[in-house]
């Protein structure tokens, strides 16, 4: 593995930390264990949303981690998991510590705002997700085949996670949300980087 990739992957594993010290912070009464956000507020709509959107991201992970033996992709889609599983423990957490409704009959993605809110694919329940079909198919396939798609479908939930997040550090009021939001977005970024190298590897490219 090249410097440059365990500089990546080290990127990760510090968000997971970043996101652990997280919720601490919440615990201890940090600026965002002091102000309980709205119910229909972006703080609490981004939790919601990501919380979903999180979940997706540790069951694909999963799926090729078992479906592949390349161990590079295994610790990627390992440190994937790991990171947004712990994210998402951390955003029920505050909707509890709130004491809002982890769901909402609103649509998702109403707290960014319809102009900023980018189209979500067919069968997609916010963008960047992999439709149930998508899912299905990578549970499915093995080896390259397995990896190539594992890639392109984590390319584009990335994707999507970015611009969740980037709009929670536009929007949010919780101090402790946006540093999280913020920390996803460089962590992400430094994913999709990583991801592009390794479908350039294997003679692919994202979808889109």
């Amino acid at each position: 593995m090249t410097s440059k990739r365990a500089g990546w992957i080290a990127g990760a594993a510090a968000a997971a930390l970043v996101a652990a010290g997280a919720i601490t912070y919440a615990v201890a009464g940090d600026d965002g264990a002091s102000r309980v956000p709205a119910a229909d507020s972006a703080d609490a709509g981004f939790a919601r949303d990501m919380a979903v959107h999180h979940q997706q991201a540790v069951e694909m992970s999963y799926i090729v981690r078992d479906r592949t033996r390349d161990e590079e992709v295994r610790r990627l889609a390992y440190d994937i998991a790991q990171t947004q599983a712990n994210q998402r423990g951390m955003m029920i957490g505050w909707l509890d510590l709130w004491g809002l409704p982890k769901v909402s009959s609103d649509p998702p993605m109403t707290w960014m705002g319809m102009g900023d809110m980018p189209s979500a694919g067919e069968g997609s329940l916010m963008p960047g997700m992999a439709t149930d079909a998508e899912m299905e198919k990578l549970a499915t396939l093995d080896g390259k085949r397995a990896e190539v798609y594992w890639l392109q479908l984590m390319t584009e939930h990335h994707r999507g996670g970015v611009h969740m997040a980037g709009g929670c550090a536009d929007r949010c009021t919780v101090g402790v949300e946006k540093r999280l939001a913020r920390g996803m977005v460089e962590s992400q970024e430094s994913e999709l980087r990583l991801m592009a190298d390794l479908l350039a590897e294997r003679g692919a490219k994202p979808r889109t």
